[in-house]
């Protein structure tokens, strides 16, 4: 599929032809010669900007907006990298001269609720590991945009399946492991990349935090010392609060980085999968008064009451995680259990210390859909669901116009095996179009 931009006048015509990722060709005519024709092109800004990123339609014989029945012989119409009209063909017509993208189904870009992709690295070498430090059990004050690659190989790999919006950051194996951020998968820059940071504040309450030969070696210890640690950061917000101005109040990134937590600014992100740990979780949350989210949770499906009652979410383990150690009595129905009892839920692509330490949710749901989940809520817990869940419904999730134009277009049923992943758009750029 080609599209094209002309740029015309009495004496000549210039044209760039767009092709497949963004393959593009000049081409002059009449009197002009091509270092002139070129220094036009650059002048116009037509050769910085990606090829027909601002006019992109879609069409696709089923499209599920995530916001309402699916759509059949849909179409969307995309301008200037947002969402401008979506509905049927014979109601919406694309004008002349748009790029043109056709496939059986089209969704909204898939959303992975819980990753460390940008962290972690394909080669599974010290030298690409950047997921976890494990020099001190609590480091809340690690950045994940300071440690985000976007050129890393795996976000192209996860791209390459739909997935256009990350929550990645610091995994799970520390007290406080670090924060969060939330990116799209794409951009030369972290800063290109970004949608939000820092997202959340990672924590584990598991035995993959506890420490042999040091602390905290208890789940006991691990509680007192999270506790301690809010107490401190409680205070420092206190003392920050009532300086004055001729009293500089002194900076701890440590205890300002939970200080974010305990001013609602950004979730408390804790890994549990144990019940007992799951309690102690929202134990923590009713005592401090944070903003919780549930990582992981493998025996939720037993703490449903309670996680109901608190109103917290849960970012579900993926479905197919190893079932070994504290994930022992996984099972493939706690999404479809959850989501039953009206608890809002998301599945994630989530870390593993051994491979593959970076899975990709569109498999993960697709488990989930076939063992009680079902289609619509499985294809919501990677999209709409995961959007509302990290807070950018407005911008991500569905195809609703004025959205961000994030859409992944399928030879198939997604959750097909066989089926193809044969384009992916995110913000309005088509920025893959070799099928997966």
């Amino acid at each position: 599929m080609f599209g094209r931009i002309r740029i015309a006048s009495r004496s000549h015509t210039l044209s760039l032809c767009c092709g497949p990722a963004s393959r593009c060709a000049l081409q002059g005519s009449s009197i002009m010669n091509r270092p002139v024709l070129l220094a036009l092109a650059v002048a116009l800004g037509v050769l910085i900007a990606p090829c027909a990123a601002a006019q992109l339609a879609v069409r696709g014989d089923v499209v599920h907006t995530m916001a309402g029945a699916p759509i059949e012989n849909g179409v969307v119409l995309i301008r200037d990298g947002k969402i401008q009209a979506v509905g049927r063909a014979r109601d919406i017509a694309i004008p002349d001269g748009w790029r043109v993208l056709e496939a059986p189904v089209v969704t909204p870009g898939l959303v992975d609720v819980r990753s460390t992709v940008g962290l972690t690295g394909i080669y599974n070498h010290p030298h690409d590991q950047d997921q976890l430090d494990p020099s001190s059990p609590m480091q809340p004050e690690l950045r994940a945009i300071d440690a985000y690659n976007p050129r890393e190989q795996l976000i192209d790999w996860v791209r390459s399946f739909g997935v256009t919006t990350a929550h990645t950051g610091h995994a799970p194996g520390a007290l406080i492991s670090g924060q969060t951020i939330i990116v799209k998968t794409r951009g030369a820059t972290v800063e290109a990349a970004l949608v939000r940071s820092p997202a959340a504040v990672a924590a584990t309450l598991d035995p993959s935090a506890q420490r042999q030969d040091d602390s905290p070696g208890t789940r006991g210890k691990m509680m007192a010392m999270l506790r301690a640690e809010l107490i401190r950061a409680r205070e420092h917000m206190t003392k920050r609060e009532q300086a004055g101005d001729d009293e500089p109040a002194s900076r701890d990134l440590r205890l300002e980085s939970l200080g974010m937590a305990l001013r609602g600014e950004t979730p408390l992100m804790i890994t549990a999968n144990r019940a007992q740990d799951i309690a102690s979780a929202l134990r923590l949350a009713d005592e401090f008064g944070f903003t919780l989210w549930l990582d992981s949770a493998v025996e939720s499906y037993v703490m449903m009451e309670e996680i109901l009652a608190a109103g917290v979410p849960v970012l579900l383990h993926p479905t197919m995680m190893r079932s070994v150690g504290n994930a022992e009595n996984l099972s493939f129905e706690t999404a479809a259990r959850l989501a039953d009892a009206g608890i809002p839920v998301a599945i994630q692509s989530g870390y593993e210390g051994y491979v593959p330490k970076v899975r990709v949710v569109l498999f993960e749901a697709a488990i989930a859909a076939a063992n009680g989940l079902g289609f619509e809520r499985a294809l919501a817990s990677i999209t709409i669901d995961a959007a509302r869940i990290l807070g950018i419904e407005d911008r991500a999730g569905s195809i609703e116009p004025g959205k961000d134009a994030d859409l992944a277009l399928y030879s198939g049923d997604p959750f097909e095996y066989t089926s193809r992943c044969l384009f992916v758009v995110i913000e309005g750029d088509v920025v893959r179009d070799e099928p997966r």
